[in-house]
């Protein structure tokens, strides 16, 4: 267990909240470079598997409105209390169809790690019954961003949003994990809908036909073991990338940015 799982229970629910979105964009650099691909003013962003919502916040000062989804429950009702007032909680799982679905967790965890999934894998011990809300039945307009975070129930939930994806042609993020699902049945879908992968290995964005996702994520498999803290300590070694971006309609992601602190002055 990492030092950041066995601190969590221990703090404050908004305090943990506080620590990931200060922490968020360092771990997860897509978040940083939110200003190369998302649509100058964003209507609404959708951020599905909010956890402690460090995508939410940060949507939340770029959008008019923001809806996330989490369907653990203890977390949804913390991101009511410290979000801001234009982002709407749904405690629920995204999906194909409404119902109910056990959501599993690890050994001595309720949601806490960010290892939950509808998709029951060998680390998962025990679950919750949870609902199931399709985007589409959301009833959502204007939608403009999608991040998606569901650890195994992408294709699912890419489905339970076809009416969306068709009629706002939304920029999604989502995250591809080879070692839980395929990810070439995500990647086929969403190019039948006129998307484009991209992924951002460095400083610069890629498109992810000339990057081999599975094989990077193969060989630097050991990294994704490693906790929150330890990932984002400098010199922490390679990168495990296992967020893409896509985006409709021939579009490309604005050139990385170079922050101006790190540019030396002669």
């Amino acid at each position: 267990m990492t030092l950041a799982a066995r601190l969590g229970p221990l703090l404050p629910e908004h305090v943990v909240g506080r620590i990931a979105q200060l922490l968020y964009p360092r771990f997860e650099p897509e978040l940083a470079h939110l200003d190369d691909y998302l649509p100058r003013g964003c209507r609404t962003a959708v951020d599905i598997g909010g956890w402690y919502g460090p995508w939410s916040r940060r949507l939340a000062s770029r959008a008019q409105s923001v809806v996330t989804i989490e369907p653990v429950p203890h977390l949804a009702r913390t991101l009511e209390r410290i979000l801001p007032p234009n982002v709407r909680v749904v405690q629920a799982a995204a999906g194909d169809k409404p119902g109910t679905a056990r959501l599993w967790f690890p050994e001595g965890d309720a949601g806490t790690r960010g290892l939950s999934s509808l998709i029951r894998r060998d680390l998962h011990t025990h679950g919750v019954d949870v609902r199931c809300s399709p985007v589409d039945e959301l009833e959502l307009r204007d939608v403009d961003f999608i991040k998606i975070d569901v650890d195994g129930s992408e294709l699912a939930t890419l489905q339970g949003a076809r009416e969306t994806l068709e009629r706002d042609h939304p920029t999604l993020l989502i995250e591809l994990e080879a070692r839980i699902q395929p990810t070439a049945p995500i990647v086929d879908l969403l190019t039948t809908h006129g998307y484009r992968g991209w992924v951002l290995p460095g400083a610069a964005w890629l498109p992810l036909d000339d990057f081999d996702l599975d094989t990077h994520q193969r060989d630097t498999a050991h990294v994704a073991s490693h906790g929150l803290l330890r990932r984002v300590l400098p010199f922490a070694g390679p990168r495990y990338v296992n967020s893409v971006l896509f985006l409709p309609d021939g579009r490309r992601p604005s050139p990385a940015r170079i922050p101006a602190s790190s540019v030396r002055h002669r």
